[in-house]
This record gives C-alpha cells, sequence and structure tokens, in this order.
C-alpha cells in the first residue's frame, strides 16, 4: 500500500535543547500514524526566509515552532502570512502564536505599529506584552469555546496543557484585533487568551501553550492530530 507523505515547514531557528524542538517531530509522527499519513518535517531557519512563494509552495502545512526571539521576525511575519493568505494549514505554539498575532494585527488590522515587548520594550503598541504571571515550564487549566477547532480537535470544553513562556497579548488590545475572522477561542480561568483561530481558513490555528509535549509521553496532541488531518485534507 502507498502511504501519502506530507510536508510541512517548522518556521523557526531549531535548538536541540529547547523540549518543544525534541517533542515536534514525534507528535508530528504520531499524529501520522494515526491518519495512515507519512509527516515529514522541514526545519527553515528564519534567515533563511527570502521568498515565500517559492520556499513553502511545496509543503501542506506549515508550523510556526516555540523558541522566539526569531534570528529573522519579518521571515518568520512573512511565512505566517503566506498561510493565511494562501489557505495553507497553519498551527503556532507559544512563539508561534505570539508571532501569529503580530502578523494578523499589523496586516489585516491596520496595526503596522505592533510590537513584541521581547525585542522592542520601549515600543508604544507593545501587542505582545509580558504576563502578569510567567508561565515558564507551568501547567494550566485552559477552556475552550463551543465550536471551534479547540473544541472539535479536544472534544472537551476544558483542557490541561503545559506551557514555556512569559509573553501573551495585551488585553489592551484585544478589541482591536478580535473584531473581524480571527476569534479568540481559548482561554484561562481569568479569560487571558490562550488560543486563536481565524475563521473562514481550512485551518489556521494558534496556541500560547506547547501541546506538542503530550508526544514525549507517546500521546497524540490532539491539536497537532488536527494540523494533520486538515493538511490530509
Amino acid at each position: 500500500m502507498v502511504v501519502r507523505t506530507l510536508h510541512v515547514a517548522l518556521v523557526g531557528d531549531f535548538d536541540q535543547s529547547v523540549v518543544a524542538h525534541q517533542a515536534i517531530p514525534k507528535a508530528l509522527y504520531l499524529a501520522g500514524t494515526q491518519y495512515g499519513v507519512e509527516v515529514k518535517p522541514e526545519w527553515v531557519h528564519t534567515n533563511t526566509i527570502t521568498q515565500v512563494d517559492a520556499q513553502f509552495a511545496s509543503f501542506e502545512g506549515i508550523w510556526c515552532v516555540p523558541a522566539s526571539p526569531y534570528a529573522n521576525t519579518i521571515g518568520a511575519l512573512a511565512a505566517i502570512r503566506y498561510a493565511r493568505e494562501s489557505d495553507r494549514p497553519f498551527l503556532g505554539t507559544c512563539g508561534g502564536f505570539q508571532h501569529a498575532l503580530l502578523e494578523y494585527a499589523r496586516n489585516v488590522c491596520g496595526m503596522s505599529e505592533a510590537e513584541h515587548a521581547e525585542t522592542h520594550p520601549g515600543a508604544p503598541l507593545r501587542l505582545i506584552a509580558p504576563l502578569a504571571c510567567s508561565l515558564v515550564e507551568q501547567i494550566d487549566e485552559i477552556l475552550l469555546a463551543d465550536g471551534g477547532q479547540f473544541r472539535r480537535a479536544y472534544g472537551q470544553a476544558r483542557i490541561t496543557e503545559g506551557y514555556h513562556c512569559s509573553y501573551g497579548l495585551n488585553r489592551e488590545y484585544e478589541s482591536r484585533v478580535f473584531h473581524d475572522a480571527l476569534k479568540a477561542t481559548a482561554h484561562d480561568r481569568n479569560g487571558e487568551v490562550r488560543g486563536v483561530e481565524l475563521t473562514g481558513h481550512p485551518f489556521f490555528v494558534a496556541a500560547l501553550f506547547q501541546p506538542e509535549r503530550r508526544a514525549l509521553t507517546e500521546e497524540v496532541p490532539p491539536l497537532v492530530a488536527a494540523f494533520v488531518a486538515a493538511m490530509a485534507g
């Protein structure tokens, strides 16, 4: 039997010491096994991103991975924009979540001055700002909205996932970002945004948490499985 192969671009700067980077290939392998496909990930260092149409056209999906700031923020944002505009299945986790919000704010919401406080702490519009409480190596409960991609992936309203981050969406700008197709569909118990998705897109999902870590205990991460299913069509 011929097994279908799906190619996934892992946008980020690979570092073997990063737990999420260790987990991502295994998560994709486990999810592919679940759906009877072979998933071949390819790391795409942000410094190499120059011509997005040529570089990403052969990939069935794009995953913007944790461990930012990236060497080339503009390259990472260009890859995210390509996925959004080309209807290519997209997953962003941790830093990928933060940069998916940046890309959307700048290119859709007219917030061209939006910045990430980690790289531009003095910026007037810090869309991504320090969390009130750091989530580095923390586990927390997340509430999922009815009818969204997160809820469909997990099949339940409440989940628990792990984090490794200190930055998230600045609540001051929520009304400017979530007024159109981008929806906040995952929150913590205090109402802080922990996951977003783009309506009208086959699969454009970003999570501040790191679902890929489940693969390190041989568990198929539900959100990664949903991503692979979207790539498989």
